[in-house]
C-alpha cells in the first residue's frame, strides 16, 4: 500500500512539474489522474487493491467530516448571535470500537475539531469515552450518528 501511496505522489509530482503549476487544484487533478493510472495498471493484481480501496473511503471521511463541522459551525454560530439559547447541553458515555491509543486519539481529535462537542475523559479500561456536547436533544441519536458518521469510517481508514 505504501508503495502505490508513494508511486501516486511521484505521478502527482511529475504532472505539476509538467504543467508548472503548483497549487491545489493541479496538485488534486495530478493525484487522481496518478490514482486512476495506478489502478488501471494495477487491476489484475489481488495484493494491491487495499490502497485502491482506502483512498476513496478517505476522501469520502473527509468530505462527510467537512459537511458535519460546517454543519455545526451553523449550528453554534446561530445560537451565538441570537437572542435566545438553543443549547441543551449535556455528557454522554459513548462505548468505543476503537481499541488501540492511535484509534482513540484519532477518535477523540475529529470529536473535539467539531464546534460543540468536546471529549472530557477516556475511561481506564479504554472502552469508554465522556463527551460533552452543546446540543444534546437525543442522547441516543448522538451515540448513533458518531457511531456511524466518525467512529465507524474513521477505523475503516485506520484498520
Amino acid at each position: 500500500m505504501l508503495q502505490n501511496f508513494l508511486l501516486n505522489i511521484l505521478l502527482t509530482l511529475v504532472w505539476v512539474a509538467l504543467t508548472g503549476e503548483l497549487n491545489y487544484t493541479n496538485f488534486g487533478f495530478g493525484f487522481t489522474v496518478g490514482f486512476l493510472l495506478l489502478w488501471f495498471l494495477n487491476r489484475r493484481r489481488t495484493s494491491n487493491h487495499d490502497y485502491f480501496l482506502r483512498v476513496p473511503k478517505i476522501f469520502a471521511f473527509m468530505f462527510n467530516f467537512l459537511y458535519d463541522m460546517i454543519r455545526a459551525n451553523i449550528e453554534v454560530t446561530i445560537d451565538v448571535i441570537t437572542p435566545n439559547y438553543n443549547m441543551k447541553p449535556g455528557i454522554v458515555k459513548y462505548e468505543m470500537d476503537a481499541k488501540s491509543d492511535f484509534e482513540i486519539t484519532m477518535l477523540a481529535n475529529m470529536i473535539a475539531l467539531t464546534p460543540g462537542t468536546v471529549v472530557i475523559d477516556i475511561s481506564k479500561d479504554k472502552r469508554y469515552m465522556f463527551i460533552h456536547a452543546m446540543y444534546l436533544k437525543d442522547i441516543e441519536g448522538f451515540k448513533r450518528n458518531l457511531k456511524d458518521r466518525t467512529e465507524k469510517k474513521l477505523l475503516e481508514i485506520i484498520r
